[in-house]
């Protein structure tokens, strides 16, 4: 898997242009604020997956202007490809080797990649929402159905929780939570099946760059922790259990106004040396722990889809110490990597690959 080609079209402060990256390494350096991130970004939005920045498609338009337009050519599945993505106020439309896409999601699981940006640092400490998003992520591109089944579930979870809100001043609208109880417990069920699976896939690569990066000094494990669920099952067990969960917690979701519980509450559970990576460990530990995942990420996907994902490492080569730089680079280097960083010398140890410097919006060949 490897880009050749992308140009650019009125996307953020991106002058228009074409770029053609190198196999390898790709470093893209400047100063701050001058597009380095919008340029991952652009190539990023080919996952089919949403803004790893969360933001809205009227924000990735160039101030001014109507529409933006990426056009980007990929090598995969032993043959060239080409994506259009076209980004309008509400809408992003799609097409693959000149064929439309009903909407940009349906690219997910052509083209392929992994970002491990600055945010992500915070992948231990943050709250649940931010282990969640990391496991759907991965799955989205490894199992691209997975996008719809989310997308199916999360708009069930916001019809519930309307009706909910409803239901203190209409009590006779009680009687239809029954209908979405069913439906959310189905998408739901199966949203849990996919998460064990997952993770359960997840830990033995994790575990072994883990301990790796630790020199065998110290253990990592990980754990689904469910809400709903007290054992393993298949997704009808896991429906079962979280429509009894939902009739248990009926008057607690009236009286909140919103759903309690389901796999919209669910946490993974990050351990070194048994104890919760969150709360108690180091800084270090906690930052090689998030290598591990994002390596580890990047393994299942190679060996699901037999090739190697590209690599967007955004601004985060300045945050880890030499050893761990290290180490990050020698499991990525039969892949397409893509570095941003302030200083060239931030990487400048390596040889081969390209360099480019980005100012105010336009990319030179260094």
């Amino acid at each position: 898997m490897k880009i050749e080609r992308l140009a650019v079209r009125q996307f953020r402060n991106l002058r228009d242009f074409v770029f053609e990256p190198r196999d390898g390494i790709n470093v893209i350096y400047g100063k701050n604020a001058q597009g380095k991130t919008n340029l991952l970004e652009a190539m990023w939005l080919f996952t089919g997956g949403k803004s790893f920045r969360g933001a809205r498609d009227s924000e990735m338009i160039e101030f001014g202007a109507e529409t933006a337009r990426l056009d980007m050519n990929f090598f995969c599945e032993e043959r060239s490809q080409n994506a259009v993505i076209l980004i309008q106020n509400k809408k992003r439309n799609a097409s693959l080797n000149g064929v439309e896409k009903n909407s940009a999601l349906d690219l997910m699981g052509k083209f392929r990649a992994v970002i491990f940006s600055p945010e992500h640092l915070s992948l231990v400490k943050a709250g649940p929402a931010m282990r969640r998003n990391f496991v759907d992520g991965a799955l989205c591109q490894i199992k691209p159905v997975y996008a719809r089944l989310l997308y199916q579930y999360n708009r069930t979870l916001a019809q519930r929780n309307a009706l909910l809100k409803d239901i203190p001043r209409h009590s006779e609208l009680l009687d239809t939570l029954e209908i979405w109880d069913e439906k959310l417990s189905r998408y739901g069920g199966e949203i849990i099946r996919e998460r064990f699976s997952y993770l359960k896939r997840l830990n033995p690569p994790a575990k072994e760059i883990y301990e790796g990066i630790s020199r065998n000094s110290e253990e990592f494990s990980l754990h689904y922790r469910c809400g709903v669920i007290q054992k393993k099952g298949g997704a009808e067990y896991y429906s079962k259990e979280m429509r009894e969960a939902l009739s248990a917690a009926r008057s607690d979701d009236v009286a909140a106004g919103f759903t309690t519980v389901g796999p919209h509450r669910d946490d993974v559970e990050i351990s070194v040396d048994g104890f919760s990576a969150r709360s108690y460990a180091s800084q270090g530990q906690q930052r090689s722990a998030v290598l591990a995942l994002k390596l580890a990420e990047a393994v299942l996907l190679e060996q699901k889809t037999q090739e190697e994902p590209v690599v967007f490492l955004d601004d985060v080569m300045s945050e880890l110490d030499a050893g761990r730089q290290d180490y990050l680079l020698n499991h990525l280097e039969k892949r397409q990597i893509f570095i941003t960083c302030c200083e060239p010398e931030t990487v400048g140890r390596l040889s081969g690959g390209g360099r480019f410097e980005m100012e105010n919006g336009r990319l030179f060949v260094r």
